[in-house]
């Protein structure tokens, strides 16, 4: 791979792990303080799981955005554009959640992160195929994500 392609390749990632990380540091210190005061669903993993799903899955974001943006599509630019979209309304669900501990407004940002994921594997996978699979799990963890936030909100309101 070429320095730069390495370069704009490593951007994506770095850039997207970072938009996770400030998340988390906006997010306040208690997560699993707030985490385990919830009574909890079958099925729901232990705290510590969550950061090392999200490392991986924004690695996988950033090079699937990295290989749209290198791609010659013309539709490139509203894909990622979708794709920051989508990232936005990611970062806003841990401050939701445990900030602002609002189990609505959580349950609301899920659903719509979760349309927007599908949406965006729809659109990243018509300009190139590898794109919308490496979001393949994603799309997996927030589904999954919607059932523990929709049943946390249930059990807990």
């Amino acid at each position: 791979m070429k320095k730069e392609k390495l370069t704009s390749l490593l951007i994506f990632v770095i850039g997207t792990e970072l938009v996770g990380a400030l998340s988390g540091l906006l997010s306040g210190g208690n997560f699993s303080e707030f985490y385990r005061s919830l009574e909890q669903l079958p099925l729901a993993p232990p705290g510590w799981l969550f950061p090392v799903m999200w490392v991986i899955l924004y690695a996988l974001m950033g090079i699937s955005a990295f290989q749209i943006y290198e791609s010659p599509d013309s539709r490139k630019a509203k894909a990622l554009g979708l794709y920051l979209i989508q990232l936005a309304v990611n970062f806003s669900w841990s401050i939701v959640f445990f900030r602002f501990q609002s189990l609505a407004g959580a349950v609301f940002v899920i659903v719509l992160l979760l349309i927007l994921v599908v949406l965006m594997i729809k659109v990243f996978g018509n300009i190139r195929k590898s794109a919308g699979l490496l979001n393949l799990p994603y799309l997996l963890w927030t589904a999954f994500a919607v059932y523990l936030t929709v049943g946390i909100y249930l059990k807990n309101s």
